[in-house]
């Protein structure tokens, strides 16, 4: 009786990990659209502010524009890889 009692709670524990896997499976899912789209959004951002800030220095004369407008162009560029390669890998 008492081996009968542990299969049947193992076959049933088993039966809902596997449902709760799957449950957590699809939310995790669901929310990379929108997170995709933040991402997205950031490096928008990100992108407007670095082209201001590249252009007040272009603007004064400054020496180190084309340092500054690389690191900001790479900030933007690695967004939105990491973006499409995080969702291309999860989905």
């Amino acid at each position: 009786m008492a081996m009968s009692l542990a299969i049947g709670t193992t076959l049933f524990a088993q039966g809902n990990g596997l449902q709760g896997i799957n449950d957590a499976t699809n939310m995790v899912t669901s929310y990379f659209d929108p997170g995709t789209k933040l991402i997205y959004a950031i490096g928008a951002v990100v992108g407007l502010i670095g082209g201001v800030k590249v252009y007040g220095k272009f603007s004064s004369g400054d020496p180190d524009t084309s340092k500054t407008a690389a690191s900001w162009f790479g900030a933007c560029i690695f967004l939105i890889v990491a973006a499409t390669i995080l969702r291309s890998f999860f989905l």
